[in-house]
């Protein structure tokens, strides 16, 4: 399953903890897709997939991609 957040035109903190909420609710194996253009954007939802045990991708300028490990 994909999660996409919109998180265009939100400063940071702001992208990471929608990200934060996203991976508390999303399930082994899910996948969350983020689209953030503040510049701090990639070094805070690097760290927030991280805390949560999850695998950080950039897939474009302003697209994220964060992976759940599966069970």
């Amino acid at each position: 399953m994909t999660t996409r957040i919109d998180a265009r035109g939100m400063r940071c903190p702001w992208p990471a903890i929608r990200l934060a909420r996203a991976l508390r609710d999303a399930g082994p194996g899910s996948e969350i897709e983020i689209l953030a253009d503040d510049p701090a954007a990639p070094r805070e939802l690097e760290r927030a997939a991280l805390q949560a045990g999850a695998a950080f991708v950039r897939s474009d300028f302003a697209k994220f991609v964060v992976r759940m490990a599966p069970e």
